[in-house]
C-alpha cells in the first residue's frame, strides 16, 4: 500500500476500507435518481445506471491514482438536472447532442486545468453568484423532486407529462409541445393519491434518517420507501432478474456532433449562442461545485497548506475533467466531486485507498440494474427534495445588506426554479453584477473575463 502512503498519511488500511464504505452508502442514491432524472430526456433507464455505475467508478479511480485523496466522483446533482430539463426539454437540443455538449465541456475542462486558467475564472467569478449557484440548483432540484412526488403540480401545459415520466408522447414532440406551451402555474397535488402518499411517506422516513445522521440515510430511504410502494401498488417487481436486457449499448457512443449545428428551426447565429451558453454554464456549474466540494472537504480533512491551498488540486480537478468526457461516451451527464466524500473523511479516510473502494463499490452496484427498475419515482423524489435543501446551505454566505450583491445572488436563485433554467440564473446573475458594477462607475471591480461572460448571455437573450 505505498501507493497510498497510509503511514505517512497516519491511517491504516482498515480504516480507509471503512471510510470508502461510510462514502459509498451516503452517496449510492445517485444509482437511482440519476437515471430517473436522464430518463426522463428520453435516455434509457438501464443504459444510464450503468454508465452512472462506470463513470462514477472511472472517476473515483482516476482521483485515487492520480490524487491520493479520499474524493469520490459520480454523475452530479444539478448538472443531471440540467442536462435533462434546461439542454434538453427546454433548449430542444436531443439526449445524443447533449451527450456531445457534455464531450466538449469536459475537453474544455481538460484544457482549462491544464493551462490554470481554470483558477482564474473562479477569481473572476463574484463571490455573491458563486454561493447563489448552488442554491439556486437547489430550489431547482426541489422543485422537481416536489412535481416527481406529485406535490405539487403545474396545472397548465405539457410540462406535468415530463416531470411525471409519462410515455404517452415522443420526446420530440414532448420538447415541441413544451416550447409552445403557456406559462405554468402552480398547484398543490392531489393528496390522496397512492404515489403522493408514498412519497410523503418517503419523505418522512428520509428526513427522520437524516436528523439521527444515520450513514447512508438516503439510500436507505429510496429501499424502505420502494418497500412502503409495495403496500400502496406502486412498486412493480421485476418480471427477471437477468441481466440480458441490462446493457451499455443504448447510450454508450451516442454523441451527435453534427445535430449540434442544426439550423432547421433557428438561425446558425442562434444555434452558437445557445450553444456557447449551455457549454459556459455546464463549465461554471460544475467549475463551482468542484472547486467548492474540494476545498471544502479538503479544509474538514486537513489537507490544505499554511495558505489555504489544496496540495495537487491540479491532479484533482484533471481527475473530475476526465471523468466527465469519459462519462459522455458512456452515456450520463457531468460527473464531479461528491460533497459525501466528507462522510467517509468524518469516518478516517485520508487517502485514495478510501476513493478506490468507493470505486469497487460502484463497479459491484451493476448487478442491481435488474432491481432498480421497480425504484418508483415516489421513492427517489424525496432525495431530490432533501438534496436541494442541503444545497440551499451556501446562502448563509451572501451578503444580503450589500445591494451590489444581493441583485445579483436573489436572480441567480431565483431564476433556476422560476423560468426552469439553470442557465437563465447564472446569466442573469452576472448580467446583472456588471451593469450595476457599470452604472455606478466601479469599472475596475469587473474583472476582463467577467465582461466577456456577461456580452455573450447577453447576446444569447437577444438572439
Amino acid at each position: 500500500m505505498d501507493l497510498f502512503k497510509l503511514r505517512e498519511n497516519q491511517t491504516t488500511v482498515r480504516t480507509e476500507v471503512v471510510a470508502g464504505l461510510t462514502t459509498f452508502f451516503t452517496m449510492a442514491y445517485i444509482i437511482f435518481v440519476n437515471p430517473s432524472i436522464l430518463q426522463q430526456a428520453g435516455m434509457d433507464f438501464n443504459g444510464v445506471l450503468i454508465a452512472t455505475c462506470v463513470a462514477a467508478a472511472v472517476g473515483t479511480l482516476m482521483m485515487a491514482l492520480v490524487a491520493n485523496y479520499p474524493f469520490a466522483q459520480a454523475p452530479g446533482m444539478g448538472l443531471n438536472a440540467f442536462f435533462a430539463f434546461t439542454v434538453v426539454l427546454q433548449n430542444g437540443f436531443t439526449w445524443q447532442q447533449g451527450l456531445a455538449i457534455v464531450f466538449i465541456s469536459g475537453v474544455f475542462f481538460i484544457i482549462l486545468t491544464v493551462t490554470g486558467a481554470r483558477s482564474a475564472i473562479v477569481r473572476a467569478l463574484p463571490a455573491a453568484v458563486r454561493y447563489a449557484i448552488p442554491a439556486g440548483i437547489g430550489l431547482f432540484i426541489t422543485l422537481i423532486g416536489l412535481n416527481n412526488a406529485g406535490i405539487v403540480r403545474m396545472n397548465q401545459g405539457p410540462i406535468i407529462d415530463i416531470i411525471l415520466g409519462a410515455e404517452t408522447l415522443e420526446v420530440g414532440a414532448l420538447i415541441e409541445q413544451i416550447q409552445q406551451a403557456p406559462p405554468q402555474i402552480l398547484e398543490m397535488g392531489n393528496l390522496g393519491s397512492p404515489s403522493v402518499l408514498v412519497a410523503c411517506i418517503g419523505l418522512i422516513i428520509i428526513g427522520i434518517l437524516y436528523a439521527l445522521k444515520v450513514p447512508g440515510g438516503i439510500l436507505f430511504s429510496i429501499i424502505l420507501t420502494t418497500v412502503v410502494g409495495l403496500l400502496f401498488g406502486i412498486t412493480q417487481l421485476p418480471e427477471s432478474m437477468s441481466m440480458a436486457d441490462v446493457s451499455l449499448s443504448k447510450t454508450w457512443f451516442q454523441l451527435d456532433f453534427a445535430g449540434l449545428f442544426s439550423t432547421e428551426n433557428r438561425s446558425l447565429g442562434q444555434v452558437i449562442a445557445t450553444l456557447l451558453v449551455v457549454i459556459i454554464s455546464f463549465s461554471m456549474v460544475d467549475l463551482f461545485d468542484t472547486i467548492g466540494t474540494l476545498i471544502g472537504t479538503a479544509d474538514k480533512a486537513g489537507f490544505l497548506d499554511e495558505k489555504g491551498n489544496l496540495p495537487r488540486m491540479k491532479r484533482s480537478l484533471l481527475a473530475d475533467a476526465l471523468a466527465t468526457t469519459f462519462g459522455a461516451l458512456l452515456g450520463t451527464s457531468t460527473v464531479t466531486t461528491y460533497i459525501e466524500s466528507n462522510a467517509g473523511i468524518v469516518a478516517g479516510g485520508r487517502t485514495g485507498l478510501t476513493a478506490l473502494v468507493v470505486a469497487i463499490l460502484f463497479l459491484l452496484s451493476i448487478f442491481l440494474a435488474p432491481l432498480a427498475g421497480m425504484v418508483p419515482a415516489a421513492a427517489t423524489a424525496p432525495a431530490l427534495i432533501l438534496v436541494g435543501m442541503l444545497m440551499m446551505q451556501s446562502i448563509q454566505k451572501i451578503n444580503f445588506n450589500n445591494f451590489d450583491e444581493a441583485l445579483p445572488a436573489f436572480l441567480t436563485m431565483v431564476l433556476m426554479p422560476f423560468t426552469y433554467s439553470i442557465a437563465n440564473g447564472i446569466a442573469a446573475g452576472i448580467i446583472f453584477y456588471v451593469l450595476i458594477k457599470v452604472v455606478k462607475g466601479k469599472f475596475s471591480e469587473i474583472p476582463i473575463v467577467l465582461y466577456l461572460l456577461a456580452g455573450l448571455f447577453v447576446l444569447k437573450f437577444v438572439l
